[in-house]
């Protein structure tokens, strides 16, 4: 691991000053991600600006009755707070998903989002990855890529995105706040993650220096309808080969309101508009959610082996709807 300085930042604008004075630092929140790139040589800051102590650690109402989560909170007491757990069960499920209780313990949010993709490719110095590289070629497409990108991959990258809460918090249209030298900003997280296209390596629209401070989920009644399922290749804590975020609203058979959102299926959470299109005003039964996911699933470009992927995620839809519409009818 290469040598670094470490600072300590007392306030939100004494970190955005510290980075802004040095362009080759890096925020440190719980260090989950960051620290593990550090060790096999993927990311080498000059200086480490620990923003752990922020007083961004809380989780509040909205004056609109949504929910204003902290950058600093950590996964464990995002997932174990009762307003999360009662009005948005699928983000706790998510985070509860995403890892032990002792990386939760240390994670935060904002460092959730910005975590990289796992792909083997990236983080093998030995080997050449666009996302690390850019231009020197993306091995996994002719390689190992049964766990990558079925959606929205281009030919210079098809890793995935990794994070479960993540694509909770995309089905319940999530905005990301940001604080930078010329003040603060925010950001729909359906504009956070940068389509791959031919840039893999700028993964973000955050701008340079950004912190983030903060997530706001809006009110959405209709979250507190919600599950989060993930699949993967072991019962024990795992990166997903496939995921799902969904939040339904059924009156007498009808959808009235849905939201979806898939996860290990594209370089960044996927939410599925065309099927929640679909869905809307249609009935409630398992033949509609499957037409809904083979819709939009039509847009799939699977690799050699992973094609498996396109039947699961639509599985998954048709269960966790039918699930959801069961459970409206009790």
């Amino acid at each position: 691991m290469k040598e670094f300085d470490y600072e300590r930042a007392h306030d939100v604008t004494g970190a955005v000053a510290l980075l802004g004075a040095d362009p080759d630092a890096r925020f440190l929140g719980g260090g989950t991600n960051l620290v593990d790139l550090m060790k096999c040589g993927v990311e080498r800051p000059a200086r480490l600006v620990d923003v752990r102590e922020l007083p961004l650690d809380r989780v509040r109402f909205t004056e609109s009755g949504g929910l204003r989560i902290g950058a600093t909170v950590t996964n464990s007491d995002l997932a174990a707070h009762p307003d999360v757990r009662r009005h948005y069960p699928a983000l706790t499920q998510a985070v509860l998903a995403g890892a032990s209780g002792q990386l939760r313990n240390m994670a935060t949010v904002g460092g959730n989002l910005l975590q990289r993709t796992r792909c083997g490719y990236f983080t093998d110095l030995a080997k050449p990855c666009n996302k690390r590289v850019p231009g020197s070629g993306c091995p996994a497409v002719e390689g190992e890529h049964h766990n990558h990108a079925i959606l929205g991959a281009s030919a210079h990258c098809v890793a995935t995105h990794p994070s479960d809460m993540a694509v909770a918090l995309t089905a319940f249209d999530a905005a990301v706040s940001y604080e930078t030298a010329d003040g603060p900003g925010e950001l729909p997280l359906a504009e956070f993650y940068l389509p791959v296209g031919d840039t893999p390596h700028l993964e973000t629209a955050l701008p340079p220096g950004a912190l983030i401070t903060g997530v706001t989920l809006p009110a959405a009644p209709v979250a507190a309808r919600s599950r989060y399922r993930k699949v993967r290749e072991r019962a024990s804590y795992a990166f997903a080969i496939g995921s799902i975020a969904a939040a339904l609203d059924v009156h007498d058979g009808v959808v009235r309101e849905v939201r979806l959102a898939f996860g290990a299926v594209a370089s960044r959470p996927w939410r599925a508009r065309t099927a929640e299109r679909a869905l809307t005003g249609g009935p409630a039964n398992a033949e509609a959610f499957a037409a809904a996911a083979d819709a939009e699933l039509a847009g799939a470009r699977p690799l050699p082996h992973n094609g498996y992927k396109v039947p699961l995620m639509r599985n998954l839809v048709v269960a966790m709807l039918t699930e959801l519409t069961e459970e409206a009818a009790r």
